[in-house]
């Protein structure tokens, strides 16, 4: 049986979540306690049932029963019981500016406090946050493209790797991206923004990504960071980790990260592993 439990911070999109893996064939619960976790999966592999997939969300709404996940989660280990953990995450402001959209109060603020209350959530989260198998960063995400996100992490080909590499490209002044295992800063490129020819195209484009890659300096990060990252694969692996998510930064967003990001992408394709390219930044 094939588990999903989505978890992560209120306001993060577990919902929209949750309406994805149901249209993928999952048979879904919202706010599960996880002490029920076990009885479930007991119960779904009878004949009657038959369910084949399956995704809970367990979150802070629980209230006592949420702190009960990490011991839950062991005790499933423990039976033999296999699962993967996809936890969503956002900014504190986009959070807040949703809570304010919708006009919902977060369950942990007191007295009205959003940001208070995304703080203690942050820090009652973290321990599952480490042990999470896929972490998505919705900040910049309408729900379309996390629904093309957790797709693309859960869906694969038969007999095709089940070790996913996120390559993501961003800009610096609007924040490091929360999901990312290894971030590369690329302004140590010179920047195509400054020339006038380039300026309004992208990292997408044939003439941007010659000049990024033409310089000696640019060459030589590639050959070793490809290397690097190669190296590094099969530690992941061995610890359980089956994502990796690999983000390049330059000022906007738009030039020399996104080049970069789309080169890594195609060689890393080229190698027969399965990879997510996302444009977090580009215009």
């Amino acid at each position: 049986m094939e588990v999903i439990i989505v978890t992560g911070l209120s306001g993060a999109g577990k919902s929209q979540a949750i309406n994805c893996l149901e249209d993928m064939g999952y048979y879904c619960i919202d706010n599960m306690p996880p002490a029920l976790i076990k009885n479930f999966m007991d119960l779904s592999m009878q004949d009657k049932m038959k369910i084949e997939k399956a995704a809970f969300v367990i979150d802070i709404r629980g209230g006592e029963f949420f702190d009960d996940l990490k011991s839950s989660l062991s005790d499933l280990k423990h039976a033999g019981m296999r699962f993967k953990i996809m936890f969503l995450e956002a900014s504190d402001e986009v959070l807040i500016r949703r809570f304010n959209e919708t006009r919902r109060t977060h369950p942990l603020a007191c007295a009205g406090n959003t940001l208070q209350g995304i703080t203690e959530e942050r820090e009652r989260l973290m321990e599952i946050r480490k042990i999470s198998d896929y972490i998505i960063d919705t900040s910049n995400m309408k729900s379309a493209k996390l629904s093309e996100e957790i797709k693309k992490l859960l869906l694969s080909e038969e007999g095709s790797p089940s070790f996913t590499i996120s390559i993501q490209s961003f800009g610096y002044k609007h924040g490091i991206p929360l999901d990312a295992d290894i971030v590369f800063d690329m302004r140590f490129i010179p920047n195509p923004y400054y020339l006038a020819s380039m300026r309004k195209l992208t990292g997408n484009s044939e003439k941007v990504r010659n000049y990024v890659m033409k310089f000696p300096e640019t060459k030589e990060f590639v050959t070793r960071v490809h290397e690097l990252i190669n190296t590094l694969i099969p530690f992941y692996i061995r610890e359980g980790k089956s994502h990796l998510v690999v983000a390049f930064g330059c000022t906007g967003g738009q030039h020399r990260s996104v080049a970069m990001a789309n080169e890594f992408s195609e060689r890393f394709l080229a190698e027969g592993k399965r990879v997510v390219t996302v444009h977090r930044n580009l215009s």
